[in-house]
């Protein structure tokens, strides 16, 4: 398969369902199989994803200086992931609570504790750099230098940038201008959104865009296609919760962009994988191997005789 070198922020996450967003106050409440915790975070769930998909990867991101690593590979998953390559040199690991409920509301709490101040120690990535095929980023301070160093072995750059602002996109320029493919989420992002991406075609030139919509989908420019589309979601059978929906994709997308060189069997193979993962609780449970998913993707639709992808077919999600 292929091989990445994946760096990002890792967070300890909580995730609690709730009836609505916002919620109403109460001194306790009571909740059964409502609060799951575990780890999550971009770097993480990108590279948990592609690990399930069969690549290789070089899991590279900053933790708390006491933090147990053994979080990161719990017994009862079949996938395990290197921790050579976490560095616990923060004062604690980033942490992040997720509220939810059942109209897909989302409210996010972040504290990334002093990641601002973290700096990765490059000569554990130099020896690897050369065995990537492609490097994926997150935009935190400490992933800057992993730019020049892809960049000087030829490699591509995949990014996704989180949280993206107008008035902070000077700091962002460095991940925008460098970047092959982008990858965006509009909740942050208050423009009409074929002109958002447009406006990063023009400025960036990357080769490729994508732009999650949550439920509503996703939008692809494709340089290479001459395209800029929008595509539906794809029903999963159980919306268990959207976190870590675009993480999925995103991994799934890179893995088959890299095998095929087409992103629209890259596209329908991510939206089902995006579409089985968020049947779960959780962002690093509900992946496929690349068997599971090729078998749904042969159930559901016919890749060679596709023309367009459509967003009311369903798949199982969990029993």
């Amino acid at each position: 398969m292929f091989n990445y070198v994946i760096a990002g922020i890792t967070q300890l996450e909580t995730i609690i369902k709730v009836d609505n967003i916002p919620v109403a106050y109460q001194v306790c409440t009571e909740a059964n199989n409502a609060i799951h915790s575990s780890a999550g975070g971009d770097a993480f769930n990108i590279s948990l994803a592609l690990k399930w998909l069969g690549d290789d990867v070089r899991f590279m991101t900053v933790v708390g200086e006491n933090q147990n690593l053994s979080i990161f590979n719990p017994e009862d998953r079949e996938v395990t992931l290197d921790t050579d390559y976490v560095m616990p040199i923060m004062k604690e690991t980033p942490v992040e609570v997720m509220l939810y409920d059942n109209n897909r509301k989302q409210q996010v709490f972040d504290d990334l504790k002093d990641i601002r101040e973290a700096v990765y120690d490059m000569s554990k990535v130099e020896p690897v750099a050369d065995e990537a095929d492609m490097f994926i980023l997150t935009n935190a301070n400490f992933c800057r230098p992993f730019i020049k160093l892809a960049k000087d072995h030829g490699k591509k750059l995949a990014v996704k940038i989180h949280n993206f602002q107008r008035e902070k996109e000077k700091y962002n320029e460095d991940f925008l201008k460098n970047a092959d493919i982008l990858y965006f989420t509009d909740n942050s992002i208050q423009e009409e959104p074929f002109s958002f991406i447009q406006d990063m075609v023009d400025k960036y030139q990357p080769d490729m865009i994508i732009l999650g919509q949550g439920e509503k989908g996703l939008i692809l420019y494709d340089k290479f296609r001459d395209i800029k589309a929008h595509y539906d979601t794809v029903a999963s059978s159980q919306v268990v919760n959207l976190a870590g929906g675009d993480n999925a994709f995103f991994a799934c997308f890179i893995h088959y962009f890299m095998k095929t060189k087409d992103s629209k069997v890259a596209m329908h193979k991510a939206l089902l994988f995006c579409s089985h993962k968020i049947g779960y609780m959780g962002t690093s449970n509900g992946f496929m191997t690349e068997e599971q998913l090729d078998h749904w993707d042969e159930v559901v639709w016919d890749p060679r005789g596709m023309d367009s992808l459509k967003g009311n077919v369903t798949i199982p999600g969990p029993q």
